[in-house]
């Protein structure tokens, strides 16, 4: 928690009904537990006039009615709350961990790279070959083991409605880093599995997109729909806070998840946890351990 506590907040005014809070000028696990704290406690106060909350990887923002809520006040009341939230030792976070498949090395996927290979660094070689060599491993299978190995904190939804932004929860020298493509595809399949700086994504549509492909996803992460079980609330699954763990799946099991979305009878596997940031901090690699243990056999 060095980090955070050192680093001056910056609070800002975005024209008449806005306010953006920078918690860090980089993303780090204390900001975004930090900021997670902080608008969770802001959701719970629900003050007249808070239009909408959007949270960020090291940041949020705050959307208000000026003339229900005076901006001095909003202010003054988001500060006290950042005060509030100085000890995050004696912060209890609730999570959902979550079972995310991933069929890795897919032909959708590959086929959607091979076509933009004069806009990648290295034209000759796939995403997944890349990614692997600039980090430091041998194989591309050692580097799937190394995304799969450690789960992934939501840090936060954007980009595209639905987007799930993940950090993986390992020591800093442990961290995935890629460039995104030198010119950005103009085709991205649906449910694409992704990564870009240190960040993992599954685009929720198809669209365009500039993050290295490495596989997709059998099940949805947004549903306008709604028919599937864990979309009745919401048409995009993904929350800021969630922990998702990447698990590689070969093409069978990709066809039989694809069966059960299609017949609406999926439902992503997942338990509730709780934590303090402090725990998380103090041994990634032990609670790494103790979430998938509480995942696949609490």
């Amino acid at each position: 928690m060095k980090e955070v506590s050192q680093m001056q907040t910056r609070y800002e005014y975005g024209g008449d009904e806005f306010i953006f809070v920078q918690l860090s000028e980089a993303m780090s696990l204390e900001a975004n537990f930090k900021g997670i704290a902080i608008t969770r406690k802001l959701k719970e106060a629900n003050l007249q006039g808070v239009q909408d909350i959007c949270p960020s990887n090291a940041s949020y923002m705050v959307r208000f009615d000026p003339d229900v809520i005076e901006p001095e006040e909003l202010m003054a009341h988001l500060q006290q709350i950042e005060r509030e939230m100085e000890g995050l030792d004696d912060i209890t976070i609730t999570s959902r961990l979550v079972d995310v498949p991933v069929y890795f090395n897919d032909p959708w996927t590959h086929e959607a790279l091979m076509r933009f290979r004069d806009r990648h660094q290295t034209p000759d070689s796939t995403d997944l070959e890349y990614s692997a060599k600039i980090n430091g491993y041998d194989t591309t299978e050692a580097f799937i083991e190394a995304i799969t190995s450690a789960p992934f904190l939501v840090s936060m939804i954007g980009f595209v409605p639905g987007l799930p932004w993940c950090f993986q929860m390992v020591p800093q020298e442990k961290q995935i880093e890629v460039p995104k493509y030198v010119r950005p595809r103009t085709f991205t399949p649906e449910r694409a599995f992704g990564f870009g700086g240190a960040f993992s994504v599954i685009y929720p549509v198809q669209g365009a997109g500039g993050y290295q492909l490495y596989g997709i996803a059998p099940s949805p992460i947004y549903q306008k729909e709604q028919t599937l079980f864990d979309f009745q609330d919401s048409i995009v699954f993904p929350k800021q806070g969630d922990i998702f763990r990447y698990r590689s799946i070969g093409a069978d099991e990709y066809q039989a998840i694809r069966e059960q979305v299609e017949d609406g009878s999926f439902i992503y596997h997942k338990k509730e946890i709780q934590f303090t940031p402090g725990e998380v901090l103090a041994d990634l690699e032990a609670f790494a351990e103790r979430a998938l243990r509480r995942l696949y056999h609490d």
